[in-house]
């Protein structure tokens, strides 16, 4: 079997800072030099090539030209590598990593996002091992030769996440995300054990990998909260540059069940807007026929959006509304399930 070759996309964050041994400041790491700093993976057999974002990009003002940049140079490259690694920041990750989930169509290669908390430089940093696993992960083959994980994840802390189930959940430990409605498709320990029944696999391996690029980003999310008012709810769900907005509401998807209220969603949806609901909660899904204050928003127009994350939700309709300009057909691809995003 012709070894694996990896293609290191640096597009910025934390994990490709180093200290400046003269004046101590946290500068770029020089990715190609990346076997001088990080030797353990020269003792991988596959050839590991490295790709920098130039500007580096912020985690922070991460938009969405940069996922787009991102699914091109995978789409360009495809043939050359037999899988991708993306350094990401760690603040917008899930958002990216979602994203490219579903930009990218019959990918057959793995595409592993990974940062750190800590920059790779430094003596206790999590960054050595988040990539040294990640670029693992992406060379892994089963014995016909093809991935073991053909699916763009997020690998932190020991722990492999589907990119559209993913969350980033705390902002100083180490295990900074979690994928709280789906399990890991892998742990490593002293050995990386792959979840086989979990991974999405493509019914074609052969077919050629495309990108969506066309996003459509007029949406917004109205979170629900106590003591909200009807002027903060209608200036974001009927607003004119918007096409589409998540709330994110309480539990199973209830929210507050005030006529001025439903009757603002119900205007909102008289105007055509896509509405879909989230939880506001990390674990769970949403059913708006559980309870009384959420069978409101399913009567005004309001569509489920399962156990999706917030992040995932807004992926899925930049490209979904990128694609469609008829909003009863993102409406109706919403309800599917189209890269393991959600639940049904």
């Amino acid at each position: 079997m012709n070894r694996s070759s990896i293609l290191i996309i640096y597009t910025g964050g934390t994990i490709g800072m180093k200290e400046d041994p003269v004046d101590s400041t946290l500068k770029p790491f020089d990715f190609s030099q990346i076997l001088e700093s990080v030797p353990e993976l020269g003792k991988f057999a596959c050839k590991i090539d490295s790709y920098t974002f130039n500007p580096l990009i912020d985690s922070s003002d991460v938009e969405p030209s940069i996922w787009q940049s991102i699914a091109r140079l995978i789409r360009d490259r495809y043939d050359e590598y037999d899988g991708f690694v993306v350094l990401h920041g760690t603040d917008t990750m899930s958002y990216s990593a979602s994203a490219l989930s579903f930009m990218l169509n019959s990918l057959s290669k793995p595409v592993v996002f990974t940062g750190s908390q800590l920059p790779i430089g430094k003596p206790r940093t999590d960054g050595r091992e988040n990539l040294v696993s990640s670029v693992e992960i992406a060379a892994a083959k089963d014995e016909q030769g093809n991935a073991l994980v053909p699916e763009v994840c997020v690998f932190f802390d020991s722990h492999l996440y589907r990119a559209n189930r993913s969350t980033k959940v705390n902002s100083e430990n180490f295990d900074a995300f979690n994928s709280p409605n789906f399990p890991p498709l892998a742990e490593a320990g002293i050995n990386i054990k792959y979840y086989d029944v979990l991974i999405r696999k493509p019914q074609n391996w052969y077919e050629r990998l495309t990108v969506n690029e066309e996003l459509d980003t007029r949406v917004s999310i109205l979170k629900i909260h106590p003591g909200i008012t009807a002027q903060v709810v209608r200036n974001i769900l009927c607003g004119p540059e918007t096409r589409a907005v998540i709330l994110e509401t309480y539990g199973s998807g209830n929210s507050l069940t005030k006529d001025w209220f439903i009757d603002i969603v119900r205007e909102a949806s008289a105007m055509d807007k896509i509405l879909v609901n989230v939880t506001q909660c990390l674990g769970g899904t949403v059913n708006m026929d559980l309870y009384a204050t959420g069978k409101p928003l399913k009567d005004a127009g309001v569509i489920s959006g399962y156990d999706s994350t917030t992040e995932s939700a807004l992926a899925k309709l930049f490209v979904l509304m990128g694609r469609y300009s008829d909003n009863d057909k993102v409406r109706a691809a919403l309800l599917e399930d189209l890269r393991g995003e959600i639940s049904r």
